[in-house]
């Protein structure tokens, strides 16, 4: 199995052909200013939101764009009228920010823009451009991005699938394929998270927060600070919800990898896998929401308490 590394926001922010970076100025030392969409599996016709990351390349490494906001405009290359409005910073959990754009080292910070709310009137190649001034020096960036007439994984208004995915019943047989970060030996740091199935949730009519991703493994560094935001949440939300975290990895070695079949079947599609996802199920059993591949706790707080009534 391939997984494309498509959110590697925080890793050094592996280019795309689509990607344009900024012209740097005369005295910027040979910096490099880009934009890459961070989001996965956009479509036309629904709400969606849009995700975006903002790095500056230098001679001693990358540094990312954290805090405040930033303007975005999402426009079609076939001709449209644009998608105008201000993207808001989404920290990785635990990780500050800003009140304004500020270049930071990924080991201090690290996150994405996320623009709410947008429906693509269109398929096809759009783009997206962000203007902002940082250090003095003004950046106009653009990165191309594809929307597709329909979403290729479980999104909002389809049923969830009654999945059988691991538990810490299956912890004492192969922890890691529970929790990649049970290692050497060491526990399942969240067993909390791994109580539950999806399926049986759902025999039970219970609102569920489902978030697949691997801590360990993660190319984006955001796997882990999610899944510390979701054990935070389910020790504040509503008792009766179902709060899961599938680790996306049964084997994860140098010559083998092979998928959890729970991950796989939500997540594996034309060959690639992307990750972390967060998915929102109502009592009935239909996906309420997602987010990808970051999520504000607060939010996803407010969107549970709404299913759970």
């Amino acid at each position: 199995m391939r997984r494309i590394a498509l959110v590697s926001l925080a890793v050094g922010f592996l280019l795309v052909s689509c990607t344009k970076t900024s012209t740097p100025p005369a005295d910027a030392g040979g910096s490099t200013f880009a934009l890459q969409v961070a989001t996965t599996d956009l479509y036309a016709g629904a709400p969606q939101r849009v995700q975006v990351g903002i790095y500056n390349s230098t001679a001693n490494g990358v540094e990312l764009l954290t805090g405040g906001s930033v303007p975005l405009t999402l426009t079609p290359t076939a001709g449209g009228d644009p998608i105008d409005g201000t993207a808001t910073y989404v920290p990785a959990t635990g990780t500050p920010s800003a009140s304004t754009p500020t270049l930071t080292s990924p080991a201090d910070a690290r996150g994405v823009y996320q623009l709410e709310d947008v429906t693509f009137p269109s398929l096809g190649v759009w783009n997206a451009e962000a203007s902002f001034t940082v250090d003095g020096q003004p950046q106009d960036l653009s990165a191309a991005f594809v929307v597709a007439d329909k979403p290729a994984l479980p999104a909002p208004g389809d049923r969830a699938f009654h999945t059988e995915n691991l538990t810490m019943a299956d912890a004492s047989k192969n922890p890691q394929a529970v929790d990649s970060r049970a290692q050497d030996g060491a526990k399942v740091p969240d067993p909390e998270l791994h109580q539950d199935t999806i399926a049986g949730a759902l025999d039970a009519h219970r609102p569920i927060l489902a978030l697949f991703a691997t801590p360990l493994y993660c190319q984006s560094q955001f796997c882990g600070p999610s899944t510390d935001a979701l054990e935070q949440l389910s020790k504040t939300g509503p008792a009766d919800a179902a709060y899961i975290h599938i680790e996306i990895w049964a084997t994860y070695t140098q010559h083998k990898k092979v998928a959890n079949r729970a991950a796989a079947q939500w997540l594996y599609r034309n060959d690639d896998l992307t990750e972390p996802w967060l998915f929102l199920i109502g009592r009935d059993g239909v996906i309420v929401d997602r987010w990808g591949p970051l999520f504000d706790p607060h939010e996803a707080l407010r969107e549970l308490k709404k299913a759970d009534r």
